[in-house]
């Protein structure tokens, strides 16, 4: 036997060797990971994310051997080498499937030193990470421990084919009612960054929230520098008062919510007027580079991220890739999630992070900011922090740069398949309104429309039900396709502000090509508007101030490179146009992310009818799917 054959199969044992390793290692994790779960812990907490990468080498390493084979074996000896591998090695799983439980109980809570009861999942507010890889499966068992009924979304997950698992309550499920439990069974296809998921039933997801994250395809790297860690930053708001009876007040009264009293940051709300509380530590070490994995998951408020003396560059939103760009001061809106590159470089010490609310429009607010730290290790236990400018309340300007500097990266390997050609021209006018309420104290409520519906949820059935089974009665299918009124949008309002109710959705041809121009408008509280579409990404092709004009604006579009999302600000007194195409049948939620405006009716949804074949239509709806 030649030098070199002995080589081959020398090194066939060795990777063999480390396989077996590394599988003993993954199946030892695995144990551990099901005694936690059975506990309702996160499989976080027994390092899935550290090990994913030891778990990988074993794969590598038989890629590795099998080019050495095809570069060193004689041509005879190589179906000989190939059929020892085969036989020394089981079969390479490139996906896996990943099990968490998601237990929803109460949990006594203390922040802005006030203790109240909570609803968390496993006792967690954030509630735990989930970690997986792009085309992994994931299953989550929900449980219900308390006397709310209560629904999860995976918001950004596609959900391809599977609208069963998507998770608004009433629009693809009933809601999981109290001790009953649900499997949510979902296949992350073609996805990879970081997304978010949170309660999606009335305003639970005020404390039932965590981050997603997907890691790219094993043997994929990012298509930006490794960083040397990476860190997850979950933004959101707090109330003093049981989030509920806020909403229940407002519901009562038929007037705007109280506002939150405080945003935080990992769930600490740090130093505020009257309370010292502790706030959160981003630990660092001098030198190195985090990739920040940061979530607003706050309720109604946009939101800017800055650390003082460190810039950032941005290298993903909403989990698509984006040119990088460096810049010291991010905005996500409400369901928005951005990755950002932090090094660093600047003297051991400790730094101020700063998150401050965004608001250009004349309404009620949460104003406070909420401060945490970044420190460097080896840092002097006291240390003077060193602060930074925190951007004014109305910046619009560093919103409005931010969000013009998104790109999508749009390569080989991550193409921006912008459609061309539109086969629905959808112009949704989002308006507030005043709606007669006998029910109410003020004898009049609130309501939000787009195109003037104000959407009403069904009861008896789900809407993805009422499709499936052709059940009759739920919903119609002639959601219009413009306002009912032409008017100055941003300028003189119509005299006529009430709203018409209804259960309306839009219909749309499998494979078709859509385009919405979502156009914000003056009636009474003019704002930002984020909207989130479920079940798709979309291409942000064009934005503006003002009225949206169909004859110029449309010439300014970017088709070459427009930055891909899931939740898209309106700006205020402004436009967007998005674009996306309708392949993934079902009925998808499209709705604002402002929860205040989600109750209030500023909310629809689209019907997408099957294709030809299987592959085409919709999965049959699991066997525990929760009933009405």
């Amino acid at each position: 036997m030649g030098r070199k054959t002995v080589k081959v199969l020398n090194s066939v044992l060795l990777a063999k060797s480390n396989y077996e390793e590394q599988r003993s290692s993954e199946r030892d994790m695995k144990g551990k990971a099901s005694l936690y779960n059975a506990k309702d812990v996160s499989l976080e907490h027994v390092g899935l994310h550290s090990k994913l990468e030891k778990i990988d080498k074993g794969h590598r390493r038989l890629e590795e051997t099998q080019k050495l084979i095809a570069e060193e074996m004689e041509p005879r000896l190589v179906a000989l080498a190939i059929f020892l591998v085969a036989l020394s090695f089981p079969p390479c799983v490139l996906s896996l499937v990943r099990h968490y439980k998601f237990g929803v109980v109460l949990k006594n809570t203390t922040k802005l030193c006030s203790t109240k009861s909570v609803i968390t999942i496993n006792g967690k507010c954030p509630g735990p990470t989930l970690y997986a890889r792009e085309e992994d499966t994931v299953i989550v068992r929900v449980t219900n421990h308390i006397k709310q009924n209560v629904t999860i979304h995976w918001h950004g997950i596609k959900q391809i084919r599977n609208g069963w698992s998507d998770g608004p309550a009433y629009v693809t499920q009933c809601p999981i009612q109290p001790g009953q439990s649900y499997i949510y069974n979902f296949t992350i296809t073609g996805q990879r960054g970081t997304l978010l998921w949170h309660a999606h039933i009335t305003w639970l997801r005020a404390t039932v929230y965590g981050a997603i994250v997907i890691l790219p395809k094993l043997g994929i790297s990012y298509p930006f520098p490794k960083p040397d860690k990476e860190k997850i930053i979950i933004l959101g708001e707090w109330w003093k008062s049981d989030v509920e009876a806020v909403l229940n007040q407002a519901t009562k009264s038929g007037l705007a919510p109280n506002i939150s009293d405080a945003h935080t940051i990992n769930g600490h709300p740090g130093p505020v007027p009257g309370c010292t509380s502790q706030g959160y530590t981003l630990h660092v070490e001098r030198g190195k580079t985090y990739l920040l994995r940061i979530v607003n998951a706050a309720l109604n408020d946009e939101l800017f991220f800055k650390i003082a003396g460190h810039e950032l560059i941005v290298v993903e939103a909403d989990a698509s890739y984006v040119k990088p760009f460096k810049i010291d001061t991010i905005f996500l809106s409400p369901g928005q999630t951005t990755n950002v590159l932090l090094t660093a470089n600047q003297g051991v010490g400790k730094y101020l992070i700063g998150v401050t609310p965004f608001m250009d429009a004349p309404i009620g607010f949460d104003n406070l900011t909420s401060f945490a730290s970044l420190r460097y290790k080896g840092a002097p236990p006291y240390l003077k922090t060193t602060l930074t400018t925190i951007p004014p309340l109305n910046a619009t300007p560093i919103t409005s740069g931010f969000i013009d500097s998104l790109r999508s990266l749009n390569s080989k390997d991550y193409p921006a398949r912008v459609p061309l050609t539109i086969d629905h021209s959808l112009f949704f006018a989002i308006t507030v309104g005043l709606n007669p309420c006998n029910e109410c104290t003020s004898g009049f409520k609130l309501v939000s429309a787009i195109n003037n519906i104000t959407f009403v949820l069904p009861t008896i059935a789900s809407l993805l039900e009422a499709h499936y089974y052709n059940i009759k009665g739920v919903f119609t299918d002639d959601f219009p396709a413009n306002p009912p009124i032409v008017f100055n949008y941003t300028g003189t309002q119509p005299a006529n502000i009430q709203t018409n109710n209804g259960t309306k959705l839009y219909r749309l041809n499998f494979n078709s090509t859509v385009q919405i121009v979502l156009q914000g408008t003056a009636m009474i509280a003019p704002e930002n508007h984020p909207f989130h579409l479920h079940g798709f990404n979309f291409f942000v092709v064009g934005q503006g101030l003002g009225n949206f004009d169909p004859d110029k604006d449309p010439l300014r579009f970017n088709l070459i490179d427009p930055v891909e999302r899931n939740t898209i600000g309106v700006p205020n007194g402004g436009w967007a146009a998005i674009r996306f195409t309708a392949d993934n049948p079902g009925v998808w939620f499209l709705h604002c992310h402002l929860e205040v405006h989600t109750t209030w009716g500023l909310k629809t949804a689209f019907l997408v009818d099957n294709g030809i074949g299987p592959n085409e239509s919709s999965l049959p709806p699991p066997n525990d799917l929760p009933k009405c």
